[in-house]
């Protein structure tokens, strides 16, 4: 088996707000679940992220709070990184440019060797500019119509349609501090023009495997002609600009997130699987790639990419606090039952929509399922079996079905897990149909207890649920792992044990299972 770890990137959150559900149902929760069936399957993997702490949407967060972008950034990455450890998603490789060492330095000697190789140049463009608050407009500073697609769009990139802008080509631009409407003045910035590597770009396309909705974008990318992409911009917020005549200007979040992925991942031999939003589709399929391939450093090797999550039918938005927030609903919830949820309901393909009453009835199927028939299971060992597993090969009435549909499942677990067809939300479906078909198998085996002459089926039928739930702690480990911990430690197993059909086995004749005082799954 090779050593050399398969790399999983997700895209840094902005520290503009703290984390919400959106942001678990899409990149994050996913990844910690690939991360951990690789992990459990004995493959070596490295899952990393970082803090976008320059964006200017923190900037812009400060200025509506009378604070300090300092502050800002800091306070919310702090509870961005407590609510991941939360919600049990677990990083390699975090990376937080306010305490990675060079990190500006890094930045700017990268922007000033591609300007000065010819890659980055200057251009003099139309920018909006607010006269009462006698600021540049760019990025979440101003708000306007996708010259696209008609939606309402911040400056850099349209969140509906994934269509790069410049800003100065929104549809009636305003200021989204004031909402005065915004005068275009001509400003000189650096640019990398992305139609310089089209070559590059179109057989990189070519060779790497998307989704049909990133192909599509990339089709219509083409067609219409690669843009020109601003690196730098008028602020005072951010990694200071270097090249002279432009000192005055900060490095633009987007690059900036270019050179963060090539100092996480310096030294890799392969590209990694990203998973990001399609909103962020424009930079992690063109402007990334571009600059990748011209320093002849390996590209992403595939994308998992989610749609929006959506709450009263808007797309939650940290920015515009119209959210469900990952705090709350981990503290009414419980990690297990929001992880199950948000894979239930991950939004690939198609927006989905996050409700309140939703997560509860998540909640209650591992109240009225899942528990009931392990507390059932562990009563039985106390009760019928001196509280140790029995000494009986598993059986039952409808065992041998029972096994051999498992067998099948544990297969298909494995594909619905494994990289190259990921589904986390087959994975729900599956691990929900595990709990239903040893719950039928419990109830009709229950009767065997009555049968004075014939205890040993009573024992067996034990002996197959055992071996039933320690599959399912093996089994259900990516997707609830608090749940899952504390089954296999119950059944005196380490968790996160490898997702195949031998899992399938009774403990160990004598072993005492301790079971948790309260719930084994949620809480």
């Amino acid at each position: 088996m090779t050593t050399t770890p398969i790399r999983i990137t997700a895209t840094a959150p902005v520290p503009n707000g703290e984390l919400h559900v959106g942001h678990l149902a899409g990149p994050y929760v996913a990844a910690d679940v690939l991360r951990r069936f690789l992990r459990a399957d004995g493959r070596p993997v490295r899952l990393s992220t970082g803090i976008d702490q320059h964006h200017t949407a923190v900037r812009l967060c400060a200025l509506l709070q009378g604070r300090k972008a300092e502050e800002v950034a800091d306070g919310y990455a702090e509870s961005i990184t407590v609510d991941w450890r939360r919600a049990g998603v677990e990083f390699d490789a975090l990376l937080h440019p306010a305490r990675e060492p060079g990190y500006p330095a890094h930045v700017q000697d990268l922007l000033a060797r591609l300007y000065a190789d010819g890659v980055v140049v200057a251009r003099s463009r139309l920018l909006p500019y607010c006269q009462p608050c006698e600021r540049w407009l760019h990025d979440v500073l101003v708000t306007g119509g996708c010259p696209y697609c008609g939606a309402t769009s911040g400056g850099n990139v349209c969140r509906t349609c994934a269509r790069p802008n410049d800003c100065g080509d929104l549809l009636r631009p305003a200021c989204v501090l004031c909402g005065t409407p915004a005068v275009l003045r001509q400003y000189r910035r650096l640019y990398l023009p992305l139609e310089a590597h089209r070559t590059a770009l179109l057989e990189h396309w070519a060779a790497t495997p998307m989704p049909p909705r990133l192909t599509v974008l990339c089709e219509q990318l083409a067609r219409d002609g690669l843009a020109d992409v601003a690196v730098s911009h008028p602020a005072d917020w951010g990694v200071e600009v270097t090249v002279p005549g432009f000192e005055e200007q900060r490095v633009d979040s987007r690059f900036e997130a270019v050179a963060a992925h090539l100092l996480a991942e310096q030294g890799a031999g392969s590209g990694p699987l990203h998973f990001f939003g399609f909103d962020h589709a424009h930079l992690q399929v063109a402007l990334l790639p571009a600059l990748l391939l011209h320093l002849g450093r390996p590209t992403p090797a595939g994308h998992q990419v989610n749609e929006a999550y959506r709450y009263f039918g808007r797309r939650m938005s940290t920015g515009e606090r119209h959210a469900v927030w990952a705090l709350d609903a981990l503290t009414e919830a419980g990690s297990d039952a929001l992880r199950r949820h948000v894979l239930a309901q991950r939004p690939v393909g198609r927006s989905t929509d996050f409700s309140l009453d939703g997560l509860d009835r998540s909640r209650q199927v591992l109240e009225d399922d899942w528990n009931p028939w392990l507390v059932r299971l562990f009563a039985a060992v106390r009760e019928d079996c001196h509280g140790v597993v029995p000494d009986a090969a598993p059986g039952g009435h409808g065992w041998t079905y029972l096994r051999d549909r498992l067998a099948g499942t544990a297969a298909e677990l494995r594909t619905a897990y494994a990289p190259e067809n990921f589904d986390p939300r087959r994975a729900v479906a599956l691990l929900d149909e595990v709990v239903r078909l040893v719950g039928e198998f419990q109830l009709v085996n229950a009767y065997e207890r009555d049968r004075a002459e014939q205890r040993s089926c009573h024992r067996a039928a034990l002996a197959g649920q055992l071996a039933v739930a320690r599959a399912l702690a093996a089994w259900a480990w990516p997707v609830m792992p608090e749940g899952a911990t504390r089954l296999a430690r119950a059944l005196g197993d380490e968790p996160g044990g490898p997702i195949t059909v031998e899992a399938l086995a009774a403990p160990r004749p004598g072993t005492r299972p301790s079971p948790p005082t309260g719930p084994l799954f949620g809480f």
